[in-house]
C-alpha cells in the first residue's frame, strides 16, 4: 500500500532513510559517513520536512502485507534553479529485502502524480552516478540532463539527474507492473 506519510511514520522513514543508504552507497560513499549516520539525527530532519505544508513538498510510505513502512519517496519544487515548471522527486528509498517488487514504481508514481497535481509540468531526480538506481530511472523513462560535484563525507562524487520534460511520461510508466503482461498496477 502507498499512502501519504504522517507524524507517525517518523521512526520508520528515518530507519529506512538510514538503513538505505547503508546498503545503496556502501563502497560510493565513505564507510566513516555512513556508520555516522543515526535514526534520531534524521528523525529530526524528518519532523522538519513533514512540517512542510502546501504543494509543495510531499512525502508518501510503503508498507508491506503487514503494514511495515518499508519504503518512502518524497518530493517538490525542484531546489536548483531550473525553471519553476519543474518538479523534483528528491528520494525514493526502499529497504534492500523490498527492492525490485514494484515499491519503487508505485512510490515514483505516487509522488509524480502529486506533483502534476500541484502544478508541475516536468520533474527530475538526481542520483549519485555509480547508484544502481540510475537503471530504474532510466526504464522509467528518465533522460540524462544535468551532472553536478557534491561532497559527501569529504569525497568528491558526481550526481546525474534525470529528467522528465512531461511528467505524465513518468507517471504512465511507474504505473505499468514490470511483468509479462504489463498491466496496470492494483493498489
Amino acid at each position: 500500500m502507498i499512502r501519504p506519510a504522517t507524524l507517525d511514520d517518523i521512526p520508520a522513514i528515518a530507519r529506512v532513510h538510514v538503513d538505505s543508504w547503508r546498503t545503496t552507497y556502501r563502497g560510493i560513499v565513505p564507510d566513516q559517513y555512513l556508520d555516522q549516520m543515526s535514526y534520531e539525527q534524521s528523525e529530526a530532519r524528518w519532523q522538519k520536512w513533514l512540517a512542510i505544508k502546501g504543494n509543495y513538498h510531499h512525502i508518501f510510505v510503503a508498507q508491506d502485507q503487514t503494514g511495515e513502512v518499508i519504503g518512502f519517496a518524497n518530493g517538490g519544487a525542484e531546489r536548483t534553479q531550473l525553471p519553476t515548471c519543474w518538479g523534483e522527486v528528491y528520494a525514493i528509498y526502499i529497504l534492500q529485502a523490498y527492492q525490485r517488487q514494484g515499491y519503487g514504481r508505485q512510490l515514483a508514481g505516487a509522488i509524480a502524480s502529486q506533483l502534476k497535481q500541484s502544478g508541475f509540468a516536468s520533474t527530475l531526480v538526481w542520483a549519485l552516478i555509480n547508484n544502481p538506481a540510475c537503471k530504474f530511472y532510466q526504464a522509467l523513462g528518465g533522460q540524462p540532463i544535468r551532472q553536478q560535484r557534491i561532497n559527501i563525507g569529504g569525497k568528491d562524487l558526481i550526481e546525474i539527474a534525470f529528467g522528465w520534460a512531461d511528467i505524465q511520461v513518468l507517471i504512465d510508466k511507474a504505473l505499468v507492473q514490470k511483468n509479462t503482461n504489463d498491466r496496470p498496477i492494483q493498489n
